[in-house]
C-alpha cells in the first residue's frame, strides 16, 4: 500500500473515486468547484493506492481560499474491499497530520462528519461513522462532540425587534475580549468547557477573538448588548462562512442570564444578516446546548442535520 498526496494532473481520478457510502460523499461538481476556489488542493489530498496503483481510500482536507493550512477534514473513505478499514484510515490521517505540521500548522485540523437526524437508528450508517470514529481517535482526535446545525431563510420571517437590549457597535477589541471572558463563565459549550482549564480565560478570549477576526464576516457587524441601565449583557457576532452568512458567535454573561436576552441577541444577528439580503443564515450548537437550540428555534430556525466533530485536545 502506498500513500502519498496528488499532482494537480491527478485531481480528476480523485474526484471520481467511488464513495459508495452516504457519509463522507462529495459530487464531482462540489469537488470542481472546491478545488477551482483552493479550498481543496493536491497538498491536502491525501490517497492509498493497492499494488496495481488503483486508489482504494481517500483524505480531503478543507481550508478556506486564503488559508495558509488546511481548517478540516471534510471527507474519509476507504473502499469496503479494504480488511482493515479503520487502520488504512488512521494511516492516512497521520501522513496528512505529519506533512501539515511540518509544513508549519499549529495543531491538527478537526474532523467534520455532516450527517442526517436520526443518524443512530440506520445501521449501514452508524457502521460507516464507527470506523471513521476509530480512525480519529488513534489519529489523536480524541475530543468529541456532537452538533445540531441550523438554517434560516426568509420564509421563516424575522424576529421582533429587541425591547429590552440595546446594541452597540465597538472597534475595540479588547472589549470584545473582556466580554469573552465574561461569557465563558458557566457557559454550555463543550469546546469552551474543555479549553477554559487548558488555556486560561484570557488566553481563550484572545484566541475566540482572533477566530471571528478570521473569518469572512465583517468586523462592523459586532454588537455589545447592553441594558437599558447601561450594563453589558452580552455580545453578538453575525459571521459568515465562504458559502452563506452564518450567526457566529453570541452570549450572555453569567449575571443576565435566564432574562430571556439570548433571543434579542440572537434577533439582532439575524435582521443584520436579512437586512443584506441574506437568503440563507446557518447556525450550529451542541447538542447538550439546550437553550441555544431552543432559542434558535423560537427564532424560525430549523435543524437541518447533525455534525459529528473530532479535535485534538487543547494545548
Amino acid at each position: 500500500m502506498r500513500i502519498r498526496t496528488v499532482t494537480a494532473a491527478e485531481a480528476g481520478s480523485v474526484a471520481s473515486f467511488i464513495v459508495d457510502e452516504s457519509v463522507s460523499w462529495i459530487t464531482r461538481e462540489r469537488f470542481d468547484k472546491e478545488y477551482s476556489e483552493r479550498r481543496f488542493r493536491p497538498e491536502w489530498t491525501w490517497i492509498a493506492e493497492d499494488n496495481e496503483g488503483r486508489i482504494v481510500a481517500r483524505a480531503l482536507w478543507w481550508g478556506r481560499s486564503d488559508s495558509e493550512h488546511p481548517v478540516a477534514l471534510d471527507c474519509l473513505h476507504v473502499l469496503g474491499s479494504v480488511e482493515d478499514r479503520g487502520g488504512l484510515a488512521t494511516e492516512l490521517l497521520a501522513a496528512g497530520h505529519a506533512a501539515f505540521e511540518r509544513a508549519g500548522a499549529r495543531g491538527r485540523p478537526q474532523y467534520n462528519i455532516s450527517l442526517d437526524n436520526g443518524w443512530r437508528d440506520r445501521p449501514e450508517v452508524a457502521a460507516a461513522v464507527a470506523w471513521r470514529s476509530e480512525a480519529a481517535r488513534r489519529a489523536g482526535l480524541i475530543e468529541e462532540v456532537e452538533r445540531l446545525q441550523y438554517e434560516w431563510t426568509p420564509e421563516a420571517g424575522l424576529p421582533t425587534p429587541a425591547t429590552q437590549l440595546e446594541f452597540r457597535p465597538d472597534s475595540d477589541d479588547e472589549t470584545f475580549v473582556e466580554a469573552f471572558k465574561q461569557i465563558a463563565v458557566g457557559s454550555l459549550d463543550i469546546a469552551t468547557l474543555r479549553e477554559l482549564p487548558v488555556l486560561g480565560a484570557e488566553r481563550q478570549a484572545r484566541e475566540d477573538v482572533e477566530f471571528y477576526l478570521s473569518c469572512p464576516g465583517k468586523r462592523e457587524w459586532w454588537r455589545l448588548a447592553y441594558t437599558s441601565e447601561g450594563e453589558l449583557a452580552g455580545l453578538a457576532i453575525p459571521s459568515a462562512t465562504p458559502y452563506n452568512r452564518n450567526v457566529g458567535y453570541l452570549g450572555v454573561v453569567p449575571a443576565m442570564r435566564g432574562r430571556g436576552y439570548i433571543d434579542e441577541i440572537l434577533g439582532e444577528i439575524t435582521r443584520l444578516h436579512a437586512a443584506d439580503a441574506a437568503e440563507l443564515i446557518t447556525a450550529t450548537t451542541d447538542t447538550t446546548n439546550t437553550p441555544t437550540a431552543a432559542a434558535l428555534e423560537r427564532a424560525g430556525y430549523i435543524n437541518t442535520e447533525i455534525r459529528l466533530i473530532f479535535e485534538a485536545p487543547a494545548s
